[in-house]
């Protein structure tokens, strides 16, 4: 029992030495689900003149304040951030220990309780350009979020994305155990290796005392059960053919498929009559591309995008390979 509530304790200690030195200051504030779970949420304002809103939707196992580099520099190019810890994550899930669990809402309630934050950032901001990020299971949640809301977005950027349907076949066949994410990076020295080329960047995610590798069993079942209306064609023509669409990738991501998923995303979309879809794919690179080894250049071009949007001209379906 001693040893026990030792850990405990670290495991609080951790986190709160974790919290006071990773993140740019922020205002905290949370909302009641549909559910009444308390959402932990939280804004950076950006720096004056504010040209506009993103909302980050953040991957699986992890949280929104693992996004401090890329949310500083969102807020220096005048841009305002909100976040979330999704249902079953973050300080979302802290006060119950549920990790991983989305409850009885499951995927479709985390998508809806990205959409509440959404009106909350547009009631506090309006008339201002607002766009919607998502990685990994986020830019799943936003391929969602889409299908109904996307004339209430400006722009869409999807990380770490790809095909659910595809990815559900490769979750169902494989063997109980086993970490098919890793499988193309043996000899791996972790088995979050997929992550990143980043080793301190990998280091991060596993010392992070929020931070978990899988979801609850009822859980990942109602994330996967999305794959059947994400692929449906009729529900993708409710997208607005004039959405500005921007995926970026690394090449060994195999959230992605290594770019067979997110290829067969953009054939979805295209045939869906969307056309402003741009894309910047990186060779070698994994599945946190925002925290890969050449993340400046990441950032850099993601902002380019973004500014385009800001600035009105459409920016034109564009595509890109980098070293």
């Amino acid at each position: 029992m001693k040893n026990w509530l030792e850990r405990i304790s670290n495991r609080n200690n951790n986190l709160r030495l974790w919290q006071a030195n990773t993140m740019i200051s922020s205002t905290q504030f949370r909302f009641s689900s549909a559910d009444e779970l308390q959402i932990a949420c939280a804004r950076w304002n950006g720096h004056a003149p504010v040209r506009g809103v993103v909302q980050i939707a953040h991957g699986m196992g992890e949280h929104i304040q693992r996004y401090g580099e890329f949310i500083e520099a969102l807020v220096s190019a005048g841009l305002t951030v909100y976040g979330s810890d999704h249902r079953g994550h973050g300080l979302t899930a802290t006060p119950t220990k549920q990790f991983g669990d989305f409850g009885n809402g499951g995927f479709d309630l985390l998508v809806e309780d990205m959409v509440r934050l959404s009106r909350i950032a547009k009631d506090e901001n309006p008339n201002l350009p607002f766009i919607l990020f998502g990685h990994g299971m986020g830019s799943f949640a936003a391929q969602q979020y889409v299908l109904d809301h996307s004339r209430e977005i400006d722009g869409l950027i999807l990380s770490g994305s790809g095909a659910l349907d595809g990815l559900a076949r490769l979750a169902t066949s494989a063997p109980a155990g086993s970490n098919d994410l890793n499988a193309n990076f043996k000899p791996a020295r972790t088995p979050f290796d997929w992550l990143s080329r980043d080793t301190a960047a990998v280091e991060a995610f596993m010392n992070d005392p929020l931070c978990f590798e899988l979801l609850q069993p009822k859980a990942f079942a109602s994330f996967l059960g999305a794959a059947s209306e994400l692929s449906d064609p009729l529900r993708l023509r409710e997208i607005r053919d004039d959405l500005p669409i921007y995926l970026f990738s690394g090449w060994e991501d195999p959230v992605g498929q290594q770019l067979e998923g997110l290829a067969l995303l953009i054939h979805r979309y295209e045939k869906a009559g969307l056309y402003d879809i741009s894309h910047d794919f990186y060779k070698g690179g994994r599945h946190e591309m925002l925290n890969e080894i050449n993340r400046e250049e990441v950032r850099e071009r993601l902002l380019a995008w973004t500014a385009s949007i800001l600035e009105g001209p459409a920016y034109g379906p564009r595509s890109s390979i980098a070293a």
